[in-house]
């Protein structure tokens, strides 16, 4: 209910008026705000104004106010990128005319290469490679010793720059066929060969493996590239079969997925996407990775 104001009601322990208010026999104190609480508000209000005016802020249709500094965060951060930009000029001048040798032995064109190199593999690479290059099933592990394509300055570069099986006339294009899919063996000559390729890298064997057969069709139909010995081919992009590194998996059951339907990954060609420099940087840092030949 509402009092009138004839029948307004001051409180006795505080001294003030009510509002004329009151619920249940309760009323209500007419307790003005705090004078610096007040003080407060009306300096926010007039800063926003100030701010509207100087500042970008408010929406219009199309666009906005831009206000009358002519500042803007887009502005602004161009700004610090140019700024970045021609403190860095120097060095990536440096870098782009140096070699990936001179560069590897340069301590200075090294550190910053690492760094830049560092920055384009998050942005780039990690998300197949992980983000320290210790890679997944079917992405290279890129910290051991072991390389499809080859693990020198130059040959990383090249795998970089041209991908491996990537629209780029110079790109890899290795591939393992589908014996299964292709009618090249059934299914117990892959089987056969599975445990012999297990065998090469010391897994544990069935006791019925028929060794002997496997050593046979791998002779016949996989030695071509990965070598009498199953030792791999570079050249070729064909793994070492011998060793404990396995890029898909060295359980029997995932070879023979692989020996039915053939393996073929795919890595871009980063030359089109990449400065020359940048490659450059991406390839001491995933040499400097730790398997670097």
């Amino acid at each position: 209910m509402t009092e009138s104001g004839a029948h307004k009601h001051v409180d006795a322990h505080s001294g003030m008026g009510t509002t004329g208010h009151e619920w249940d026999g309760i009323r209500e104190l007419n307790t003005p705000l705090p004078r610096w609480w007040l003080n407060i508000l009306y300096a926010t209000i007039v800063w926003a104004v100030f701010y509207c005016i100087a500042y970008p802020a408010i929406p219009l249709i199309q666009s906005f106010t831009p206000g009358v500094l002519g500042w803007s965060s887009r502005q602004s951060v161009n700004d610090e990128l140019a700024s970045l930009r021609a403190q860095r000029e120097p060095i990536v001048a440096a870098l782009s005319q140096a070699s990936l040798d001179e560069i590897a032995h340069n301590p200075q064109l090294r550190t910053f290469a690492m760094a830049q190199g560092k920055a384009a593999f998050a942005n780039n690479c990690a998300p197949c490679h992980g983000a320290g290059g210790g890679g997944s099933k079917g992405y290279a592990n890129l910290n051991d010793d072991d390389w499809l394509w080859g693990g020198t300055l130059e040959q990383i570069s090249a795998t970089i720059t041209h991908g491996v099986r990537a629209d780029d006339d110079l790109s890899h294009a290795g591939m393992m066929p589908a014996f299964g899919r292709e009618g090249m063996l059934d299914e117990q000559q892959i089987s056969n060969v599975a445990d012999y390729v297990r065998s090469l890298s010391h897994l544990p064997l069935p006791a019925q493996a028929n060794l002997a057969a496997g050593a046979a069709i791998f002779s016949e139909n996989c030695a071509a590239c990965h070598g009498a010995d199953g030792h791999g081919d570079m050249e070729l992009g064909a793994p070492n079969l011998a060793d404990a590194i396995w890029l898909y998996g060295s359980d029997k059951a995932t070879i023979v997925e692989g020996l039915v339907n053939g393996r073929g990954g795919v890595m871009p060609a980063w030359g089109g996407r990449l400065d020359a420099t940048t490659i450059k940087a991406l390839t001491i840092y995933v040499h400097a990775l730790g398997g670097g030949q």
